[in-house]
């Protein structure tokens, strides 16, 4: 991966196609990026006037001993100051602004594109590096394009028409500055491809920090109760300094660089000066002409020396830019057909699996179902059971179409899902999992979740149904508490059922129920295990059984092992003609006797 990375990163094309791929965020824009670089030309153009406002203080105003001549310099150096304040305030408010609304659009885009991914492109990218690159990755995009290309680009131009204005001032010595250009961009080219390739290691790194601080601080009491705080702070640290040594690689080149050209343009300013102080002495050129030169010299080679410093900036930008467009650029794999005639909503929820055959892509080695047929009739209730490892939760999976079997078919009302809109399909079904996801907000808005054009009656109705309104009204603000990161301040059984509201408030056709019951206290299981019975009349239901207890009314129960069914019956039935399941429900009932 690392080869890959960087031989990508030395190819000229793959940066052609990263500033292309920028500059595609920047078209909306085109009225204020036209505006910005009038402002640019107007300013650079005014700065070099004050060059000719230095020649007539010199040769008019010092050496004709005029203070008429010397007013006039003075009030034209003034008002050109005035001028050059003016545009550069254009020039800054404009390019800043640019800066600030490019990197929201890029990170608004980037985050459109990965909520629609399919899940697999999670399982081998994480979550932390992610965030790194929505984040950091674009906080840097923005001051790269609000300060640092608006140096570049003054620069350059300033440069430029310093390079002009030498040439039309002395030819002699300009020769001398553009012997010595060469010089002074070598060093710029050869170090900017080490600097490069650093910048994109350097934001990995980082990203790398944030990813394991996020996993340790979300695991806090798993950490906390194992005793390992010590060993995480080691391990942290150690992630800390390998991001440090990167950093300090890229920090090394960049000032070795800038130190280079420093040495170089005031060499090559040294000669100038020398061969132009000889010219003056000599009387083949007047003092006002070197003085204008000088300035012109200067200000071209400040223009170099911001051009090296920038660019190493540049160059992290367009790293930068890589990982950002590397996201926004992952194909997603669960796509919705080009012409969905068939809506989900006008089927029966009727579920079939056929001859099904499924590798996780980052278990491509270990299959998770093979050849795995299933019909679940309409509003039929149907227990998956088996040891972990089963396949279980892999059903789950695909009847959401979160991946797609790589053999087989899987139906919905008599159509392959793959041509139905995954989220048209996804409406029609409602999970409850064994460990609820609860995001940071209020009850109302956790419940709402499941449909979130509800009223609030709406949602207090499936709250009193799932057994949760009375903790609710319990809490300090009611419906309006925070709950805080991922419902830290509820008990687990709480969270439970809350979730369970939330699928009740989705009325859903289909219900996956991972268990939905096994967090909680016997007199809780009870009222809700009462709220699920009704929701599941009507409905097509899919359990995931690890207790057998809670299955005993299914009207099917699918006994799998190693991704394949074993036997299917009713309890009674399984008890007699299935060992394993005979050998599961003796250790259950047992141990609860």
């Amino acid at each position: 991966m690392a080869d890959a990375t960087d031989s990508a990163a030395s190819d000229p094309s793959t940066k052609m196609s990263v500033l292309l791929s920028l500059l595609q965020f920047l078209k909306p824009y085109r009225l204020r990026i036209g505006i910005f670089l009038i402002a640019l030309v107007f300013t650079a153009m005014v700065t070099l006037s004050v060059g000719q406002g230095l020649k007539l203080v010199i040769d008019q105003g010092f050496s004709q001993q005029s203070q008429d001549h010397l007013n006039t310099a003075i009030i034209f150096i003034l008002v050109a100051s005035g001028l050059m304040a003016l545009g550069t305030y254009v020039r800054f408010y404009l390019i800043s602004w640019l800066g600030e609304r490019v990197s929201a659009d890029i990170r608004t885009a980037v985050f459109n594109h990965v909520v629609n991914l399919h899940p697999a492109f999670f399982e081998t990218n994480r979550s932390g590096d992610i965030m790194s690159r929505l984040t950091s990755d674009t906080t840097l995009l923005q001051s790269i394009i609000g300060s640092s290309m608006s140096i570049a680009l003054r620069s350059s131009i300033s440069f430029t028409g310093a390079l002009i204005m030498l040439l039309i001032t002395n030819l002699k010595l300009s020769l001398i500055i553009l012997l010595a250009v060469p010089l002074v961009l070598m060093p710029i080219l050869v170090f900017g491809r080490s600097v490069r390739k650093l910048s994109r290691e350097s934001q990995d790194s980082i990203a790398d920090v944030g990813s394991y601080a996020g996993e340790v601080i979300q695991h806090i009491k798993t950490v906390q109760s194992f005793t390992q705080e010590q060993q995480e702070k080691s391990a942290f640290g150690a992630e800390v300094e390998r991001a440090f040594v990167v950093a300090k690689r890229r920090v090394s080149q960049r000032a070795v660089l800038i130190a280079v050209v420093i040495l170089l343009v005031f060499s090559a300013l040294s000669v100038m000066l020398w061969v132009g102080g000889s010219d003056v002495i000599n009387g083949t050129m007047t003092g006002g002409d070197l003085g204008a030169f000088i300035f012109y010299a200067v200000l071209m080679a400040t223009g170099v020396a911001s051009l090296s410093e920038v660019y190493g900036e540049l160059q992290r930008a367009v790293g930068a830019t890589e990982r950002l467009m590397e996201l926004l650029q992952a194909d997603n794999q669960i796509l919705a057909p080009q012409s969905a005639t068939l809506s989900a909503a006008d089927l029966d929820p009727v579920i079939e699996l056929h001859n099904l055959s499924f590798r996780y892509p980052s278990r491509p080695e270990q299959p998770a179902l093979k050849d795995f047929s299933l019909r679940i009739e309409k509003n039929q209730i149907v227990a998956l059971v088996g040891p972990s490892g089963a396949g279980k939760s892999t059903i789950f999976d695909l009847i959401q179409r979160f991946y797609d079997p790589q053999q087989g078919r899987l139906c919905f009302g008599g159509t392959d899902i793959r041509e139905l809109d995954p989220q048209d399909l996804r409406r029609q079904i409602a999970v409850v999992q064994q460990q609820p996801t609860l995001f940071t907000g209020d009850v109302m808005y956790n419940i709402r979740y499941g449909n979130p054009e509800a009223s609030d009656e709406q949602v207090m109705a499936a709250a009193v149904a799932a057994h949760a309104d009375d903790f609710i009204r319990r809490l300090p603000d009611g419906y309006a508490s925070d709950l805080g990161e991922q419902g830290v301040r509820l008990s687990g059984g709480q969270r439970q059922r809350l979730a369970i509201a939330r699928a009740l408030l989705k009325d859903p056709r289909i219900l996956l129920l991972d268990e939905a019951t096994s967090a909680l206290d016997a007199e809780s299981e009870y009222r809700v295990q009462l709220a699920l019975d009704k929701l599941m009349k009507g409905r097509t239901t899919v359990i995931i059984a690890h207790r057998l207890a809670t299955i005993l009314h299914a009207d099917q129960i699918l006994v799998m092992d190693a991704g394949q069914p074993v036997a299917q019956g009713t309890h009674q039935s399984l008890l007699a003609s299935c060992p394993l399941y005979e050998r599961l429900a003796k250790l259950q009932f047992s141990s609860a006797e």
